[in-house]
C-alpha cells in the first residue's frame, strides 16, 4: 500500500516513507488550553485521526503524539480573569478538550504530552542553542534587579539571522516577513525577527529555576522539546493547522535544526485548512467562533466529525447550517444502508483488521494525501450498491464493507438502531411507547381511521418521532432539534 502526502516543505505530493522500515512518528500540534474548544480546532484532530487509522494499516508500528500546551500568556490571562489558579484552569479545560473530541470519534494518542511536564528538556535545548550560536540571553547585567511587577530573570532569544534556512518551510525570505505574529518585539533584541525561548516570571505567574533566573519557556520551544523527548531528533510527520506554519512551525523547524547541526527534524510537514463562519477564519481573537460544546447540544458527533471530512483537509471549508444538514442527512444515508442487515453491527469491529479487509476505494482515496471527500463518495457508493443488492448475501458482503470503510473514517460507529433511535441508557423518549404507537397506527390504517392514524404521526412528531412507511413496515428515527 502506498500513501502519497502533501509535503509543505517541497510543496508538492510525495510518496510517504518512514524513515525507519515499519516504523512511523507523528506529531501534531495540540490545543493551549485556556477555554472550550471551538470546531476549527477539531479540524486537525479529526484529519490527523484518519491519518494515523491510515497508517496503523499500512505500518505495524505508529507512535502518535498529540500535546497539550499548558503554559502560555493567555491561559495566564484567563485564569486571573476567572479568579481561578492557572494549573486548576489548564487542567479543567484539557480534560474539556478530550471529551469534546472524543465525542467527535477522534481516539487518544500514544502519547499526550504536557509543556509544563518537560521544563528539563527545554532548558536542556536552550542551552544547547546558546552553544551553537543561535541564541543568546538579553539583559543579563540586570537579572537580579527587580522589573515588570517583580521579574528577576532575564530573557533568551533564538537569533533569526544564525539559520541561513529560516524561512524555508513557509517560503519566506528574511526581508520579506513581518515582525510581530505572536513574536514580541522589544528593544532587547539583537533582531526584530528574534523570538523568545524563556522569559522571565513574576511572582504571580509559573514559573522554574534556569540558568537565566526563574521563568517559563516560549511557546515554540515547548513542541521542539517535547518532539526531541517522545520521537527523537528527526521525525516523520509533523501536523497542525496553516494557521501554525507560520510562526510557529517555521520556528520550531529553525531551533530543531540547529540543535540537529542542520538537519532538517520533520521529514513531511502536513497542515490543514481553516474553517471560516462567511469570509473570516474562525477565530477566538476574532470573537467569529462556535464551540465543539455547543454544537454537541443539537447535533450527533459523527455528523460534526462527517462534516469536518466532507473537504480536503487542506482547503478551506465554510461552516454554517446547510453543511451540517447535509452532513446528517449523508450520515443518515450510510445507516440507513446498514439497517436491515446489520442493525447492532458497529464498525469498531475492524479496529484491528488487515489491509485487505477494507474496501479498495476507500483505501485508494485515503492514499491519495488523504482525500476523504472521495473516500465518502465511496462509502456512499457501497450504501447505494447495498440498496440494490439482488440477494441478502450479497447485501450482507457489501454490508461490511461499508462497514469497514466508516471505521478508516471515525464513521458507523454505534449501531443503526442506536443511531435512529438513540442510546437507550440516555434516550429523551421512550422506544416501548414509540412501538406500541406505531401498532396503534397500523392498526387505524387497516381499519381506514386516517384521523387517527395522522394523529397518533402529530402525537410522535410531538416528541420529535419522525416516521418512515417502507414495504418492510413502518421505521422510525429520533430527530435532534437542530
Amino acid at each position: 500500500m502506498e500513501i502519497h502526502l502533501h509535503n509543505t516543505q517541497s510543496g508538492v505530493k510525495e510518496r510517504f516513507e518512514p524513515l525507519r522500515p515499519g516504523e512511523v512518528s507523528i506529531y501534531v500540534c495540540g490545543p493551549t488550553v485556556y477555554d472550550l474548544v471551538h470546531i476549527g480546532n477539531a479540524l486537525p484532530a479529526v484529519a490527523f485521526d484518519v491519518l494515523v487509522r491510515l497508517l496503523r494499516l499500512a505500518y505495524p508500528k505508529v507512535k502518535y503524539v498529540r500535546n497539550i500546551t499548558d503554559v502560555d500568556d493567555k491561559i495566564n490571562a484567563a485564569a486571573a480573569h476567572a479568579g481561578r489558579p492557572i494549573g486548576e484552569l489548564a487542567a479543567t479545560y484539557a480534560e474539556e478538550y478530550r471529551q469534546d473530541i472524543a465525542a467527535l470519534g477522534v481516539a487518544e494518542p500514544d502519547v499526550e504530552p504536557r509543556a509544563t511536564e518537560h521544563i528539563a528538556e527545554i532548558i536542556r535545548m536552550i542551552e544547547a542553542l546558546i552553544e551553537r550560536g543561535n541564541a543568546y540571553a538579553a539583559g543579563a547585567a540586570a537579572r537580579d534587579e527587580p522589573r515588570n511587577g517583580g521579574e528577576t530573570g532575564i530573557h533568551v532569544l533564538f537569533h533569526v539571522p544564525s539559520d541561513p534556512a529560516y524561512g524555508t518551510l513557509c517560503k519566506r525570505s528574511l526581508d520579506e516577513m513581518r515582525d510581530g505574529a505572536r513574536v514580541e518585539v522589544a528593544p532587547y533584541k539583537k533582531d526584530p525577527k528574534d523570538f523568545v525561548l524563556w522569559k522571565p516570571s513574576s511572582a504571580d505567574l509559573p514559573g522554574w529555576e534556569s540558568p537565566w533566573g526563574r521563568g517559563r519557556p516560549g511557546w515554540h520551544i515547548e513542541c521542539s522539546a517535547m518532539i526531541r523527548a517522545h520521537l527523537g531528533a528527526v521525525i516523520d510527520i509533523h501536523g497542525g493547522g496553516s494557521d501554525l506554519a507560520f510562526p510557529h512551525h517555521e520556528n520550531e523547524s529553525a531551533q530543531s535544526r540547529c540543535v540537529n547541526d542542520g538537519a532538517a527534524s520533520v521529514r513531511y510537514w502536513m497542515h490543514n485548512g481553516m474553517l471560516t463562519l462567511g469570509a473570516a477564519k474562525m477565530s477566538k481573537s476574532l470573537g467569529n467562533i462556535v464551540t465543539i460544546r455547543e454544537l454537541l447540544a443539537n447535533h450527533d458527533g459523527e455528523t460534526l466529525r462527517y462534516a469536518l471530512l466532507s473537504g480536503h483537509y487542506r482547503q478551506s471549508l465554510v461552516w454554517n447550517d446547510a453543511l451540517l444538514a447535509q452532513a446528517q442527512a449523508s450520515v443518515d444515508a450510510l445507516y440507513q444502508a446498514l439497517r436491515d442487515g446489520c442493525d447492532a453491527a458497529t464498525s469498531s469491529a475492524y479496529a484491528q483488521a488487515s489491509a485487505d479487509a477494507f474496501p479498495a476505494t476507500v483505501l485508494d482515496a485515503l492514499c491519495d494525501d488523504l482525500n476523504t471527500p472521495k473516500a465518502l463518495a465511496a462509502l456512499h457508493g457501497l450504501a447505494r450498491d447495498i440498496n440494490r443488492a439482488e440477494d441478502r448475501a450479497q447485501a450482507d458482503a457489501l454490508r461490511s464493507q461499508l462497514l469497514a470503510g466508516g471505521w478508516l473514517l471515525g464513521l458507523l460507529s454505534k449501531p443503526a438502531a442506536e443511531h435512529f433511535h438513540g442510546d437507550s441508557t440516555n434516550a429523551s423518549v421512550d422506544a416501548a411507547r414509540v412501538e406500541s404507537l406505531i401498532e396503534q397506527r397500523a392498526a387505524a390504517r387497516a381499519a381506514r381511521d386516517f384521523a387517527r392514524a395522522d394523529a397518533i404521526r402529530a402525537e410522535l412528531a410531538q416528541l420529535n418521532v419522525e416516521l418512515e412507511d417502507t414495504r418492510e413496515g413502518t421505521r422510525w428515527r429520533l430527530v435532534r432539534n437542530g
